[in-house]
């Protein structure tokens, strides 16, 4: 996929143009959910996931970055959204997930998840909404038993 989004930026699936370390610095050194992730970790989630990035058109310096775990059938996950510091406050994450949802809708998922501690906003505005039925959900934290800061 590679799709004309945002003035001046594109979108794109294919794997060849994602900076993995670009990424991977993002990810383990500016962000509360992945602070610290190793580099193996990091390329595991990469090799695993269906991964988006955002791009400038004009240089192709990568702006953004996304990651879907899905089973394209019935179940997907957003995880790992990131922009760029010096490109926040253009819409870019917002355009990302539109088109990450436009992706996915010809697959027929039952849903579309993700967990944000402070981002609810940005989400909104794409179509998310918290959870209409919370009891119905369950998780198991494997490593870490609990949400980060409580």
């Amino acid at each position: 996929m590679t799709d004309h989004a945002l003035d001046g930026y594109e979108i794109s699936t294919d794997p060849a143009r994602l900076d993995a370390n670009l990424v991977h610095d993002w990810l383990s050194a500016d962000t509360h959910w992945a602070l610290g992730r190793t580099r193996e970790m990091h390329d595991r989630a990469l090799a695993n996931s269906l991964n988006f990035g955002l791009y400038e058109e004009s240089s192709g310096r990568q702006a953004a970055y996304a990651r879907i775990v899905t089973d394209y059938a019935t179940f997907a996950w957003l995880c790992d959204v990131y922009v760029c510091r010096d490109d926040r406050g253009k819409g870019l994450g917002t355009g990302l997930v539109e088109a990450i949802a436009a992706h996915l809708t010809p697959f027929g998922l039952s849903r579309l998840t993700l967990a944000t501690k402070d981002a609810h906003g940005v989400y909104e505005k794409v179509g998310f909404r918290t959870l209409t039925a919370p009891e119905q959900w369950m998780t198991m934290g494997l490593i870490d038993p609990g949400p980060i800061g409580i």
